[in-house]
């Protein structure tokens, strides 16, 4: 009998990663206007959020520590932000003052800083998307307070978005071909 193989979760989590970081920093950037934030409260809550869930999951699954971490944490972000974006828009909770939303973002900088340690052992892909990320983060913190460097921050989340989604294009291209189609370092 055959042994099968299991899935790589991460094509999927690094895809409900990219797609959606990628879409609101459209949005963050001025590129797109902040009217078309009804697209990216679904895409937080079900791809980058519930996806990113069961991404985690799956790498738990299969007794990867840092996957597992990653992946469900970032799935619990797109959920909380997508959610405190829906109660406020909804007026179910009063808007989150600047220092409470540059706190939350900063304690997510922190958080991914530390995460981005561990991909110096692991492919350049996956520490360029934990460098942008972490960097997004912290300008976005920033950008609570500065509109110049919110926008900045939006073309740096579209670079760390656009990272995530070519390292999951990379993964499933590179297993698919049976070779490095695609770098990965």
């Amino acid at each position: 009998m055959q042994e099968q193989k299991n899935a790589n979760p991460a094509v999927l989590g690094l895809a409900a990663f990219g797609l959606t970081t990628v879409m609101l920093n459209f949005i963050n950037s001025g590129i797109v206007t902040s009217d078309a934030m009804g697209m990216i409260l679904p895409m937080g809550l079900f791809f980058g959020g519930l996806g990113q869930l069961i991404a985690g999951s799956w790498e738990s699954k299969i007794g990867n520590t840092f996957g597992a971490t990653a992946f469900t944490a970032y799935g619990g972000f797109w959920l909380a932000l997508a959610t405190m974006l829906l109660l406020e828009t909804n007026g179910y909770i009063d808007i989150v003052p600047d220092a409470g939303l540059a706190l939350f973002l900063a304690g997510w900088g922190v958080f991914t800083l530390y995460m981005t340690i561990p991909t110096l052992k692991m492919p350049r892909a996956l520490f360029v998307v934990f460098a942008t990320l972490t960097i997004l983060f912290f300008m976005l913190a920033i950008g609570v307070y500065s509109p110049g460097i919110h926008k900045l921050a939006g073309f740096e989340g579209i670079l760390c978005g656009g990272s995530a989604l070519y390292l999951s294009a990379a993964q499933v291209i590179n297993e698919t071909y049976g070779r490095e189609v695609l770098p990965v370092g």
